[in-house]
């Protein structure tokens, strides 16, 4: 889970560093610069983001037609983790 968030954050920030990057060489080269497209720059970011959860949606694996088994502690203390197993065909 915290890996998403953190794709997602990077996905946000993308546009961002992209302009204050060009905005740097920009200015190096004797460019004139006008104010930062704060507009722009959110709503690219809001694109991206929006792209990733559809993608998220689509390509993901789902868990249906499989049984949820929960965590438990096992002898000697041990937490063994909580996973899905396939269902038993229906005879």
């Amino acid at each position: 889970m915290l890996s998403l968030i953190l794709w997602r954050l990077l996905l946000v920030a993308t546009p961002f560093v992209g302009w204050y990057v060009w905005r740097e060489i920009a200015r190096r080269t004797g460019r004139e610069m006008g104010s930062t497209p704060w507009g722009w720059l959110i709503a690219v970011a809001g694109v991206l983001v929006g792209v990733s959860l559809m993608a998220t949606a689509v390509f993901h694996e789902d868990n249906r037609g499989e049984t949820y088994v929960p965590a438990e502690v096992t002898e000697g203390g041990r937490v063994s983790p909580g996973h899905f197993e396939k269902k038993a065909p229906a005879k």
